[in-house]
């Protein structure tokens, strides 16, 4: 009888053993891959439990913008089921930009809600998260602080109030009673009557701003080009500064971008910050009128060559009331700044003693 070889009895062990080791491999992966499936089961549970429990609206979205999961929140928020819907062309139908960037109005059953809206991309690629909050009762907070705000200066200025309408209205009775006069000619009675109108006048701007500022909102909301705001303006300005001996210059680097909001408020607080540079400067002096896009900004820039505003008087020029001219009601800039607030922007002032003046007047695109 003829034995196998040395080498093939070893072969044999070796394989024996191959397969062995081979079935305690399979074994372990086997138990790993059920720990595995095990470990999945508990993390879909436990973010199940948290899309659940989030008080905000979650969207995933695949790769195509579909929506492949949404929690009973962001759901409530629409009132439909949103699985499978085209997520773009869905919120272009239900949300509405608003004045300020990241919020967006939403409809719902009659009641006009305000959402924040975040998203993020997934690190894979396969797709998006969106974040919708709901911020209604943050933004009438936001509106009702505001408004207390001007309440209390309002109430602040009260004092002064009483002296800004008492000076034209003595002014204007004063002169209203030398008409009653029955010598004065006519060129002088013309004169007077003119004199009494110009201090009715003021009076009727004087309280027309008060109550501006006290109101402190705008009107509509609509879409223009800043470009055409800012060639407008320059055009109705120009003869006035001209007539005063400036060169009034501008530009505009926006293109055909639009900005959403109260135009004729915007219109005003601009002209304001214009008709100031343009009083302030002698013959001789320059003005230029800029505005430029910075992201979900609009800047618009006003900028004189004149002698500076004193660095003690520019923390007060924005008070309302206060002003160094003796025409001026010391409502224009606290007006100006309270529409640029409105629209989820700001004024902003630089200026040094013998180097002119700068006055930056923000606002959000509202898009």
């Amino acid at each position: 009888m003829n034995l196998p070889a040395i080498e093939d009895r070893l072969d044999a062990r070796q394989l024996a053993e191959a397969f062995r080791q081979f079935s305690e491999a399979s074994e372990a992966l086997t138990g790993a891959y059920a720990g595995l499936q095990t470990q999945v089961g508990q993390l879909t549970e436990r973010l199940s439990v948290l899309m659940g429990a989030l008080p905000a609206g979650v969207v995933v979205l695949d790769r195509d913008g579909c929506v492949v999961q949404a929690n009973r929140v962001v759901e409530a928020m629409f009132g439909v089921p949103l699985a499978g819907v085209d997520w773009a062309g869905f919120c272009t139908a239900r949300l509405a930009a608003t004045e300020t960037p990241g919020e967006w109005q939403l409809d719902i059953a009659g009641e006009l809600r305000r959402v924040t809206r975040v998203d993020a991309a997934l690190e894979s690629g396969d797709g998006h998260i969106v974040l919708l909050n709901d911020v209604t009762d943050a933004h009438h907070m936001r509106l009702a602080a505001e408004r207390n705000e001007r309440l209390a200066a309002m109430g602040e200025m009260v004092a002064g109030l009483a002296h800004q309408l008492r000076t034209p209205l003595a002014a204007a009775l004063l002169y209203t009673a030398t008409l009653v006069q029955q010598e004065m000619g006519p060129a002088d009675r013309e004169r007077i009557g003119n004199r009494a109108m110009e201090r009715l006048r003021h009076l009727e701007k004087l309280i027309r701003d008060m109550l501006l500022f006290a109101r402190g909102e705008t009107l509509g909301r609509e879409p223009f080009g800043i470009c055409e705001l800012v060639a407008e303006l320059t055009q109705t300005l120009e003869p006035l500064a001209r007539a005063k001996g400036l060169e009034l210059a501008s530009a505009c680097a926006c293109g055909d971008t639009r900005v959403v909001g109260d135009r004729k408020a915007i219109a005003g607080a601009l002209t304001n910050l214009l008709e100031n540079a343009v009083q302030a400067l002698e013959a001789g002096g320059a003005i230029r009128f800029e505005a430029v896009q910075e992201g979900a900004v609009a800047r618009f820039s006003v900028i004189d060559n004149g002698r500076g505003i004193d660095p003690a008087l520019q923390t007060r020029l924005f008070e309302p009331f206060f002003t160094t001219r003796s025409d001026g009601t010391g409502l224009g800039l606290a007006i100006a700044r309270g529409v640029a607030r409105a629209h989820g922007g700001d004024i902003g002032i630089q200026s040094e003693p013998g180097h002119g003046t700068t006055f930056t007047l923000t606002l959000a695109m509202g898009a």
